[in-house]
């Protein structure tokens, strides 16, 4: 576990409510973690070892299934909708803001070599569910959706943790405006691929982006292989060892948009950093 990746002790936000100050301290060293590396990980949430284990363990059943299951529940065409199964290729992500259309197109045509099934609110309208049928799966919608909202939970202190650090005296400045009605959940699996393949610049697992939501909650599998940019050194990655029963925090471009906006003005001065790069060849399996 590199040394620049901090780990912050949720422990004291729920055994010490009546100290102000073990809160607050959490809650500043989550802040000054978000402004000087981007990433932290989180022990001591709420969710057990047990729930988790739970998580992955559906999680790779479904992937397990064959091609046919799978589709069974597919990704809706177009870009508006995100639910669903997605297969490997069906997906690419890239990220490139150098202005040359032609090297742009190019990296749209890497296969990036991943699945994944996308879970959100049943109250969503705009953005429905896709389940498999039951009998393809039993008690996968049941189980992932309550660990949608049991993730919220979390996301929830989190977001009233960062209000804390940063001085704000209204604690839902920022869960105010996160419902839990727009949030997503992702099962991921990165299959096998030949070293080859993603040495020579054929096929990509998950190339180097920023997300785009206010926070993520990512949790490995404990092969790992997430990778974070050292904000010292661009273009440097280091890796994001798996901590065992600790969920991995990065702060997406939203919420480093509103830093320096009028809805979240006590944030104008932070500078929220992440960007993501997979280097793995095995199978991986990651929960977001």
């Amino acid at each position: 576990m590199p040394a620049d990746i901090p780990i912050i002790d949720f422990a004291n936000l729920t055994t010490n409510i009546d100290d102000p100050s073990s809160r607050l301290s959490v809650a500043k060293s989550l802040v000054a973690a978000c402004q000087q590396v981007g990433f932290a990980y989180i022990t001591n949430h709420s969710l057990p070892p047990t729930l988790l284990n739970e998580a992955f363990q559906t999680s790779k059943a479904l992937f397990a299934l064959d091609h046919d299951a799978k589709m069974q529940a597919p990704h809706p065409k177009g870009s508006w909708v995100h639910r669903g199964y997605s297969h490997p290729g069906q997906e690419k992500v890239s990220q490139y803001a150098g202005g040359d259309a032609n090297i742009g197109e190019q990296l749209r045509e890497v296969a990036d070599c991943k699945e994944s099934y996308e879970i959100g609110s049943e109250n969503n309208a705009e953005q429905p569910n896709v389940w498999l049928p039951e009998e393809t799966l039993p008690g996968f919608r049941e189980r992932m959706s309550a660990f949608y909202w049991q993730c919220n939970e979390v996301a929830q202190v989190v977001l009233q943790t960062l209000a804390l650090g940063v001085g704000s005296e209204d604690a839902e400045h920022l869960t105010g405006h996160h419902s839990g009605l727009n949030n997503q959940l992702r099962l991921l699996h990165y299959p096998p691929i030949a070293a080859t393949e993603l040495e020579s610049g054929r096929a990509a697992r998950m190339p180097a982006h920023s997300d785009w939501s206010s926070i993520t909650l990512l949790f490995q599998d404990e092969c790992g292989g997430l990778e974070v940019e050292n904000p010292k050194r661009s273009g440097e990655f280091i890796p994001v060892a798996p901590v065992e029963g600790a969920c991995v925090v990065n702060v997406g471009d939203l919420l480093m948009r509103w830093s320096n906006g009028e809805c979240c003005v006590v944030l104008e001065t932070i500078k929220f950093l992440m960007l993501i790069q997979l280097k793995i060849r095995s199978s991986r399996h990651f929960i977001a």
